[in-house]
């Protein structure tokens, strides 16, 4: 059987409303999917948990380009071409990005729930997806486990401390790898440097009709269509304030 793509709501939650789809708000669905949830005992269920957990990944828009397939001990985690960005990804690149993301997440998950996994690729059917085979282990939950539903992008203001140097090293020797090497840049000289690429990148993105019109298809403006679609963008979720969909289409270019 086939998956549908969990709901991966914003966790930025604003001041809740009554939605008008059976009396469900944002908030109340935003705390029943990035959750926790006891492992379940065996059988369907605990494979349905498991995509749970992969749909808490990262991926472009939010716009959940994953279908899952669920078999008795695998879950293949294939592409969903109905989902894709062609104006801000092309070439498929962050789709693709997405499902690796959805698979780490399923792996470190499914060790927490007592599965050993062993990961490959599957082309035979001409679109590249991702198999996990599953076998029973003991259980051990990890800090990556842990974090899984507290992950979350926000634009909200940062509170102006400085990051610690120590936290700083940590971090560098972390991510630092035989195919990663990290950069980090914290004088004011360096970052108003940066700053400045990233606001011309922002400004040639919002002059590309393409990419607005894209942007603007996944991103909702009202609670209730937050609610309804269960993917894209959140106004609210990013500061802005909610309006009916219609009226935010409208002004969003100009805002």
């Amino acid at each position: 059987m086939t998956a549908a793509a969990a709901t991966a709501l914003s966790a930025a939650v604003p001041a809740g409303c009554s939605d008008g789809s059976g009396g469900s708000t944002y908030a109340a669905l935003v705390a029943q999917t990035w959750k926790h949830a006891r492992p379940a005992e065996s059988g369907p269920g605990v494979l349905r948990e498991l995509v749970r957990y992969a749909s808490l990944a990262a991926n472009s828009h939010n716009t959940q380009p994953w279908r899952y397939r669920l078999e008795d001990t695998r879950i293949s985690v294939l592409p969903d071409f109905t989902r894709r960005c062609p104006a801000v990804d092309p070439d498929n690149h962050h789709l693709y990005a997405s499902l690796g993301c959805a698979k780490e997440n399923l792996v470190v998950a499914a060790g927490a729930f007592g599965f050993d996994s062993a990961v490959s690729i599957d082309d035979s059917a001409g679109d590249p997806g991702i198999v996990i085979e599953l076998e029973p282990a003991n259980a051990q939950a990890s800090p990556l486990f842990q974090a899984i539903p507290d992950r979350q992008c926000t634009r909200a203001t940062y509170d102006g401390k400085a990051v610690p140097g120590e936290q700083l090293k940590q971090l560098e020797s972390i991510a630092t790898s035989g195919d990663v090497d990290v950069r980090l840049y914290t004088d004011r000289g360096s970052l108003e440097q940066i700053l400045e690429y990233v606001v011309a990148g922002n400004t040639a993105q919002m002059q590309d009709e393409a990419f607005v019109k894209e942007l603007k298809d996944w991103l909702y403006f009202s609670e209730s269509s937050a609610v309804l679609h269960r993917d894209g963008l959140f106004s609210a979720s990013s500061g802005n304030p909610t309006a009916p969909d219609w009226l935010g289409k409208l002004v969003f270019r100009f805002a």
